[in-house]
């Protein structure tokens, strides 16, 4: 007879589900503002540029958030950083939905943005508590909930928009954010014996201002001008800030993100291609959504509702999901640094479908299909880059300035495909051209270009500086003989992979 499972058999058990919850949930809840935005202008009588803030303000507030939270999680703090993340997005949830104007909508919206920081510090948990084979696993699906969240949360906005209104939207976000802190609250363990390190406060400040400034330049320069004072202003700012705050981080004794981690190839790939991958498959989302939606008397279009075109990103969602299952098959066939091109070449099939095949609307449900695929078996694989490279004690900082670097790729991804069709748009004319999802569409098959050419050279350029030693090895392998020969040079903190999973 077996024994019974003990609460903490229990607990092991259910950590993969609850952080998986944890993960899909901020995902839905940071896409509510973008199908939503035409109705929050209507009801809450504001521009269509102001309510753009909606969904803006979260992005703003999640890229300035998550690095802070990933530093703080990786020391003795990470529950209570993650409990804490998750009651301010239940606030942020429950703020939003009551009727109380749109300044409030703006402050829950952007109280919602701190859960974007909570997907690293779960893939930080799953590394620490859960033994090899899961741990990977746990990793690669908890990338994968950033993808396919934000599928699943449009069909679910458009139903409730659609049948309750738009308040009942930010409602069942409240719901499930509840859950969600009630399971992590049940769930989530204490962070081990960690040391405490200080706040690299002067690095997060620098890091906040400069990405805000980024951001907000990116978000609003189609309204503003593209060449106008304020946008060219901003950008120069940004990147002088930045440049600024990549000097500190080198300097600093505790800095807020280790940036001599990029100096691993493994890190320095996975990093590189998120932004490019995260621009292009925006574009790619953009594009669909604003293609199925566009009225068919233009020509082209075919007039769906937000709850059909929401409909159109579950292929995506599905998809991604999917993939989880195809990328341990193609690591075993071939190698994980593999996988990042095959994915972007897949990635690029769903863009050539788009620009040649987009007159019914169920090749659109098929272009999606691929795109999620391809998206899934690349962005599943960047964190076990990361994870395999860093010291246990850096995975939540790491993968943080990851999920940014990804945030920056979505925000640009979005600007690029609106100006592409903006200039495509007649004098006079709200609507663009269909020449214009053409163009975009080009566009969008050469940055998928770029990204797989990036993530054959990165890689590549460590195999070739190590093939002497390591004829026959992948590019993880080599990777892991660089970390050893660290280790032996006097690292205090390491970690290493093998085939089993990180060994601490």
């Amino acid at each position: 007879m077996n024994a019974p499972h003990t609460p903490a058999d229990l607990r092991q058990r259910a950590m993969v589900p609850v952080l998986v919850f944890i993960g899909t949930v901020v995902a839905v809840i940071s896409s509510l503002g973008a199908p939503l935005v035409p109705t929050i202008a209507e009801v809450d009588h504001v521009s269509l540029s102001d309510a753009q803030w909606s969904l803006t303000i979260t992005l703003l507030v999640g890229s300035i958030a998550t690095p802070v939270m990933g530093r703080m999680g990786d020391g003795p703090h990470r529950r209570r950083v993650v409990l804490g993340a998750l009651a301010t997005v239940l606030a942020g949830s429950v703020l939003a939905a009551l009727p109380l104007g749109f300044g409030f909508l703006v402050t829950g919206r952007g109280m919602q943005g701190v859960g974007l920081g909570l997907v690293p510090l779960a893939i930080a948990t799953a590394r620490d508590a859960l033994p090899g084979g899961r741990s990977r696993s746990a990793v690669a699906m908890l990338s994968l909930t950033t993808v396919a969240g934000v599928g699943l949360g449009y069909p679910l906005t458009g139903l409730i928009t659609q049948t309750i209104g738009v308040h009942a939207a930010f409602w069942f976000g409240a719901i499930i954010s509840g859950l969600a802190l009630l399971a992590a609250a049940l769930v989530v363990p204490q962070a081990g014996e960690r040391e405490r390190r200080p706040l690299d406060a002067p690095g997060a400040a620098l890091l906040a201002v400069g990405l805000a400034s980024l951001l907000l330049a990116l978000s609003e320069g189609e309204v503003w001008g593209w060449t106008s004072a304020r946008v060219l202003g901003l950008v120069v700012f940004a990147l002088l800030l930045l440049a600024g705050w990549g000097f500190h981080e080198l300097r600093t004794a505790h800095p807020l993100v280790d940036l001599r981690t990029l100096r691993n190839r493994s890190v320095l790939t996975a990093n590189v291609a998120g932004l490019i991958a995260g621009v292009a498959m925006y574009m790619m989302m953009s594009l669909v959504t604003r293609f199925a939606q566009t009225p068919a008397s233009t020509g082209y279009g075919f007039g769906t509702s937000v709850l059909v075109t929401g409909l159109v990103l579950l292929p995506f969602s599905a998809a991604s999901v999917a993939s989880n299952k195809l990328v341990p098959l193609l690591v075993r066939r071939t190698s994980t640094a593999a996988v990042l091109p095959i994915g972007c070449g897949i990635s690029l099939v769903s863009m050539v479908l788009f620009l040649c095949a987009r007159g019914s609307l169920w090749e659109l449900f098929v272009v999606m299909g691929v795109a999620g695929l391809g998206v899934g078996c690349t962005f599943a694989v960047m964190p076990g880059l990361i994870v395999n490279a860093v010291p246990a004690h850096e995975t939540g900082s790491a993968i943080s300035f990851n999920q940014v670097v990804r945030t920056i790729g979505y925000t640009t991804g979005s600007v690029i495909s609106a100006v592409v069709l903006e200039a495509h748009t007649a004098p006079g004319r709200i609507l663009p051209t269909d020449s214009g999802y053409q163009a975009a569409a080009w566009l969008g098959c050469a940055i998928w270009v770029v990204a797989g050419i990036v993530t054959i050279v990165l890689p590549g350029r460590a195999e070739a500086r190590e093939s002497g030693a390591t004829a026959g090895t992948t590019v993880d392998e080599e990777l892991l003989m660089e970390e050893s020969i660290a280790d032996a040079e006097g690292a205090e903190d390491s970690v290493t992979a093998v085939p089993g999973g990180p060994v601490r």
